[in-house]
């Protein structure tokens, strides 16, 4: 057996009891403004008749995609309905919600300043690297300690594991812009800060959509995990279910689960693809208007 063994896990576990102590107050603050977050999307998803959230999401599904989705969407919602899962179907998604939107909004600039940036990008792939590959439970052990037990803790395990996606999508859009479009924008005197505006993310934004569609899909994945530590919702029936093996709890959990992550995944898809056929068609317009286009001139 080997005499020397190097404390990291030690050194990990004081570090968090140091954060504990010194910085209480600041997980205080982040954990009530989480929590009301979720409550406030919580209560506007559960507050109306089950059959009006239907109606909404089949509407946004019909708009993004058509009827075929509205009415897949609308029918899943009623097996949801049918199977008992509602209430817990909506803390779900409001937690998915509400960890997602809070991810992509870092996830967006944190990707921006990687690709705007050689040093930055260095810095931050080996961290994205470490959140996606450490074991989604990890998580939930400092998040526990420094949140409390409750939905918080899960919307903080969910928010660090499914950032990574839109970090990587909104650099690699970024990066993959063509050259000679931001060097046009430089040549007329723009800034730095206006082409990203009006040129990068414009034209980044199907990769940075597509970002926000795994960030969205990795919080779903989360939700079970979530459930472990009180969050509630579908998790919280899908562990219960494990803990007094039964069959027909977990089976009608976990296909609520996969009916909320269809219908999200569809919808988000289909507004990425709306928007790269947004981008593909200017560079048509322009390929139609170009001189080599056009008649020649009579001669005189």
């Amino acid at each position: 057996m080997n005499e020397f063994r190097l404390p990291l896990g030690q050194w990990v576990e004081d570090f968090i009891d140091v954060l504990t102590e010194v910085l209480d107050g600041f997980f205080a603050v982040v954990r009530a403004i989480f929590l009301g977050f979720y409550d406030g999307v919580d209560w506007v998803l559960s507050t109306p008749p089950f059959w009006l959230i239907i109606v909404l999401i089949a509407a946004l599904a019909w708009w993004a995609r058509g009827w075929k989705l509205a009415v897949g969407s609308a029918l899943g919602l009623l097996v949801i309905v049918g199977v008992d899962q509602w209430e817990n179907a909506m803390d779900t998604l409001a937690l998915v919600l509400v960890a997602s939107t809070i991810a992509v909004v870092i996830a967006i600039p944190v990707g921006i300043l990687a690709a705007r940036s050689d040093l930055a990008s260095k810095i931050i792939k080996p961290i994205l690297d470490f959140m996606q590959t450490m074991p989604a439970f990890v998580y939930l052990i400092p998040a526990l300690i420094l949140f409390r037990v409750g939905v918080v803790p899960g919307i903080v395990a969910t928010i660090v594991f499914a950032m990574a996606p839109g970090v990587r999508l909104t650099e690699l859009g970024i990066r993959g812009v063509d050259k000679e479009v931001v060097e046009a924008g430089q040549a007329f005197g723009s800034s730095p800060g206006r082409i990203l505006r009006q040129i990068q993310l414009p034209l980044a934004m199907p990769s940075i959509m597509a970002g926000v569609n795994q960030v969205i899909m990795l919080s779903l994945s989360m939700v079970v995990i979530a459930g472990m530590v009180g969050a509630g919702g579908l998790g919280g029936d899908v562990v219960a279910s494990l803990n007094r093996i039964d069959v027909a709890l977990g089976f009608e959990a976990g296909l609520s689960v996969v009916i909320l992550a269809v219908i999200l995944d569809r919808i988000t898809g289909a507004f990425g693809g709306g928007l790269r056929k947004r981008a593909k068609k200017p560079k048509a317009d322009a390929s139609e208007a170009s001189p080599a286009s056009e008649p020649a001139p009579a001669a005189a």
